[in-house]
């Protein structure tokens, strides 16, 4: 089924109003799921809305905390989410980054006790519009096993790097694991195979078969030992910067809460380069775009541009929404 934006927005509005959540933490909430949505992340938007609110009624999320900056050391600041909505915590975190950058020329925000940000990507493009080039991360509960291990001990630690560009600004969004596990999720929800392996099945064989892959929960790391090796890393760093959960402790609670992320953000403007930078930025994008196709009328894209060409199609037609969610959306509206 076909979904008009400003529709599911306003029924998610109602939606949040509803959980009592204040109307401009409601409104914040309702645009961005909605925005995922429209850029073809079902699987971070619409899709997320019933588990988010499982998580407000079981109290992992507490819809009137505050997150607060706790130490500031210049362009360094920590702060704490107090279990608060992950995206109100990471909208606060990420304009906080980046009013530190156009101060200081580079800002970052280490936040713990937060909640899922949902699609990462969101932040880098909200620091990208601003004019600056970002570097994010978090960690998450344990769901890929370290290489050659059997069990989850390290989390798929989502990664975003924005960089502002005139003609569309570069995005990239990316779990550590093959496929994000909403992702594995969507593909289940459609009765669909993964177009490659993505994780572990019960009988310790890799899988392309969502239904497998989540029994036990074990993802794929991209590039097999080197994205496990990237996963503790990022946990390392999240952690010790925002001196929060590592994925260790995040995996020792009964559901996802209390983690850990890190926004850093550098202002452009301090190089008084911008056209140079615009220019050899254009030409790394051209010669990539050149490359003849491994599969004849295949297209290159960088990262970012095809979200934004779906953004832009589902904005004239409407967003494909699944009908056992939508149908969901609505007896969470109506009950």
């Amino acid at each position: 089924m076909q979904i008009t934006s400003q529709h599911m927005q306003d029924v998610l509005y109602k939606l949040f109003l509803k959980y009592k959540f204040t109307q401009e933490k409601a409104q914040l909430l309702a645009q961005t799921y909605t925005e995922s949505t429209l850029a073809g992340v079902n699987s971070h938007g619409i899709n997320r809305v019933p588990l988010f609110l499982e998580y407000v009624k079981n109290g992992s999320v507490k819809i009137n905390a505050e997150a607060e900056k706790v130490e500031s050391f210049g362009s360094i600041e920590r702060w704490d989410g107090n279990y608060g909505p992950g995206i109100i915590n990471a909208t606060k975190c990420a304009k906080r980054a980046v009013e530190l950058a156009k101060t200081h020329g580079m800002g970052l925000v280490a936040l713990r006790n937060t909640n899922h940000w949902m699609r990462g990507g969101t932040y880098g493009q909200l620091a990208a519009d601003a004019g600056c080039i970002s570097i994010l991360f978090t960690n998450t509960q344990p769901n890929m096993p370290p290489w050659g291990g059997k069990d989850s001990r390290i989390g798929n630690n989502p990664f975003i790097v924005s960089i502002p560009r005139k003609g569309g600004n570069v995005v990239l969004d990316m779990a550590i694991s093959q496929f994000a596990f909403g992702k594995i999720n969507d593909y289940k929800l459609r009765g669909k195979k993964l177009p490659f392996p993505g994780g572990w099945d019960a009988n310790d064989e890799l899988s392309n078969d969502p239904e497998k892959i989540t029994v036990k929960e074990r993802g794929l790391p991209i590039g097999y030992w080197k994205g496990s090796a990237l996963s503790i890393i990022l946990d390392m760093l999240a952690t010790l910067l925002s001196a929060g959960n590592s994925t260790y402790k995040v995996g020792q609670k009964d559901f996802e809460t209390g983690i850990s992320q890190v926004y850093l953000c550098i202002y452009q403007e301090v190089f008084h380069d911008k056209a140079l930078q615009e220019k050899l930025l254009n030409e790394i994008i051209d010669y990539t775009h050149d490359v003849e196709p491994m599969q004849a009328g295949d297209k290159i894209y960088f990262p970012g541009e095809r979200s934004a060409l779906t953004r832009e199609e589902n904005l004239k037609n409407g967003m494909p929404v699944s009908e056992s969610v939508w149908e969901k959306i609505m007896t969470l509206s109506e009950s």
